[in-house]
């Protein structure tokens, strides 16, 4: 019995063509971080440092006077900053947890079951995509009218529910999963919620994450002035923006409104990203 010699494939690129191609990456990577870099920096540049010109992107004396000014601004107001937070993180959490489960239960029946006119409503959902927010502004604000719910929390909440872009990018997931699976564990004895919780959600995390990362993202930057007129149910983002347009004398100010409104979204998608990546390498179902 003769043995078979396997020898190890090299790789087709250079020493110089690895090289390379670190070195782009690199480049990528900077172009992609500067922007972020440059508001990091700015937020903790003096007031002289961000009028001087040619700018510099670092900060030559680093300080953290804009965001203490920032604070005692905001501590003017006679609605408290916590209550800013506050409203905007309620807001963030109810529509993004409401928007996960809806978006997700919805798909699974859309990717595992057929029912009449199943493919006429995902065309629908598809279409409603389309449909930018500025075009859907004002049926929406009938409507909310119409059920009292406008100067509320749900003005905001319960369109975050219903938007499309969670359901398509769950049932295209879950239209990967092999149907097998189900059908095993339904043999097994699991019922439907057990099925969807313990079999389906598990094995489309990339999704759920994802979805996650864009309806944060989009709620904490939700300025919610079209729907919510009370100051004590603003959010903290149309506060922020508010001290940030008071004209030159809040520079600094501004600069910092910059990062503290961008930092929980980025830190969501740093953690969220990790995740992401690590159930896409160690999980992978067919057929």
């Amino acid at each position: 019995m003769s043995a078979k010699i396997i020898k190890k494939r090299k790789p087709n690129r250079s020493i110089a063509g690895d090289i390379a191609l670190y070195l782009i990456l690199l480049m990528i990577a900077f172009v992609m971080a500067f922007p972020i870099i440059y508001a990091v920096s700015s937020a903790l540049k003096p007031l002289d440092e961000l009028f001087k010109f040619p700018p510099k992107i670092f900060a030559q004396h680093p300080t953290l006077d804009n965001f203490s000014d920032l604070f005692v601004t905001m501590g003017k107001s006679w609605v408290t900053f916590t209550r800013y937070l506050f409203n905007t993180v309620f807001i963030t959490f109810v529509g993004t947890a409401g928007h996960l489960i809806i978006a997700s239960m919805g798909a699974f029946v859309l990717a595992k079951y057929d029912f009449p006119g199943n493919a006429g409503f995902f065309k629908i959902v598809t279409v409603a995509m389309m449909f930018t927010g500025w075009v859907t502004a004002i049926p929406n604000y009938l409507i909310l009218n119409k059920l009292g719910w406008i100067d509320t929390y749900w003005a905001i909440i319960i369109p975050a529910f219903a938007s499309p872009m969670g359901l398509f990018l769950m049932k295209q997931f879950m239209e990967g999963l092999p149907t097998s699976l189900i059908e095993a564990a339904k043999i097994d004895g699991a019922n439907e919620w057990k099925v969807f919780s313990g079999i389906v959600m598990p094995n489309v995390k990339p999704a759920w994450m994802t979805l996650i990362i864009f309806s944060v993202q989009g709620l904490w930057n939700n300025k919610a002035s079209t729907y919510i007129y009370s100051e004590e149910k603003k959010t903290l983002v149309f506060a922020l923006q508010q001290i940030q347009s008071g004209g030159i004398a809040r520079t600094g100010q501004g600069a910092a409104v910059l990062v503290v409104v961008m930092i929980v979204p980025i830190i969501i998608f740093v953690f969220s990203e990790s995740q992401i990546l690590e159930t896409m390498a160690s999980s992978g179902l067919k057929d």
